[in-house]
């Protein structure tokens, strides 16, 4: 029977208890007030979640819903073409120059998801050699814990890979310096999603300058919660002497609370990829009433501080009331990785902790090295004191 192949890995998925499925989530639980609250309703009961990529609370926010609807009324929901037929809208142009500004870019360019940015710009900058041309296919260099998307766009280009042991910028350093290619690109995550931790931007930052590399960094999960304005890794590095990311890509689908993600960058680079990143070429372009609402949603993150520093007070009182002996990996983010190590353990606390009103999901391998399973706190505006309580009793009380 064709690809009866399908049965045998998904029944060696559930026997190492790494089988994923699908929850509906019915909707989402709204507070009295006219604030969106951290709840949601699966299977008729309510939880408190603490897996949200909502890490400003901004989901649901009424000048963010009004906005869409201007957006609708301007320029319809869909922008029915490409973005090199006739899909490229002014909502479109508007965003990017938003984009541009906050982050002192010169040029964005604007994709369906992070991930079909991350796979564009590795493949599109790694070429397949071509010594009469001058190009050697490029030398790509990855933290070990860059994401998904980014190993995939790097692995299917035609540039030579090499990861490094995560923020381990002296096994980097010794990788530059004996690479011979000309064009050398450095990648990795801003806050790493799965550990929560910060990259060492500023070594980074060096090495990349002292190899003539450029630099990329993935701050999907770094936007609107690092920087005095929400700018991400960009806002970290302007402190620092050691130079800039010459390639930032980010998501609109968490903090900023819409959908798809863009790449920021110079102006040479922003028209290669026009002409040669496939993924951006034969896609068709985000709804321009996404664009249009996701300025709005820019705006109140470079206006509202307090949202920043809620995530910070909620994630310290977390800290605080967590028990010494659980296992966690240091991280002044959104995102708290709670050690557990065995699949079938995180599987069972987080049922336990659904038994609690807590919807909080057990991440395991392949997402996770073997032996690292974890249950990953996210923090957000949105949640409250009593939510932090709360859940940190039932932490102890699952974990002691």
């Amino acid at each position: 029977m064709a690809f009866e192949f399908t049965k045998r890995k998904l029944l060696a998925q559930k026997s190492l208890s790494r089988y994923r499925q699908r929850f509906c989530v019915q909707q989402a639980a709204v507070s009295s007030s006219q604030t969106h609250n951290a709840k949601i309703i699966v299977d008729g009961k309510t939880y408190i979640n603490f897996s949200s990529n909502d890490y400003l609370g901004l989901n649901n926010h009424a000048q963010i819903n009004k906005a869409m609807q201007e957006g609708i009324d301007k320029f319809g929901l869909c922008s029915s073409s490409s973005s090199l037929v006739t899909g490229y809208h002014y909502a479109h142009q508007a965003l990017e120059e938003k984009i541009c500004q906050w982050l002192n870019k010169p040029k964005c360019l604007l994709f369906s998801s992070g991930f079909a940015a991350n796979v564009a710009l590795f493949n599109a900058l790694g070429q397949s050699p071509d010594q009469e041309k001058g190009t050697d296919g490029g030398h790509f260099f990855l933290d070990k814990l860059s994401h998904a998307s980014m190993l995939d766009g790097a692995f299917s280009s035609k540039a030579k890979v090499k990861r490094f042991a995560h923020n381990n910028t002296a096994q980097l350093s010794q990788l530059l310096s004996k690479s011979d290619s000309i064009n050398k690109l450095i990648a990795s995550e801003g806050v790493f999603s799965m550990d929560g931790d910060k990259a060492k931007l500023s070594e980074l930052a060096y090495l990349a300058k002292e190899h003539d590399a450029w630099l990329y960094l993935d701050d999907a999960h770094s936007i609107g919660v690092i920087g005095e304005q929400g700018q991400g890794s960009v806002g970290l590095l302007n402190d620092h002497k050691a130079g800039q990311a010459n390639i930032v890509m980010a998501t609109f689908g968490k903090a900023i609370a819409t959908s798809g993600a863009f790449l920021a960058c110079n102006e040479n680079l922003h028209d290669y990829l026009i002409n040669f990143a496939r993924h951006y070429i034969y896609s068709t372009a985000i709804s321009p009433a996404l664009a249009w609402a996701t300025i709005k949603s820019i705006e109140l993150i470079q206006q509202e501080q307090w949202r920043r520093d809620k995530v910070v007070e909620l994630s310290d009182l977390l800290m605080q009331l967590l028990d010494k002996s659980i296992e966690i990996i240091p991280s002044d983010s959104s995102i708290h990785a709670i050690l557990i190590g065995d699949e079938q353990k995180a599987l069972k606390i987080s049922e336990q902790l659904k038994n609690n009103g807590i919807w909080l999901t057990a991440i395991r391998p392949p997402t996770v090295l073997v032996g690292s399973s974890r249950l990953r706190v996210t923090i957000c505006t949105n949640h409250n004191h009593n939510d932090i309580r709360h859940l940190a009793n039932c932490l102890n009380e699952a974990l002691i």
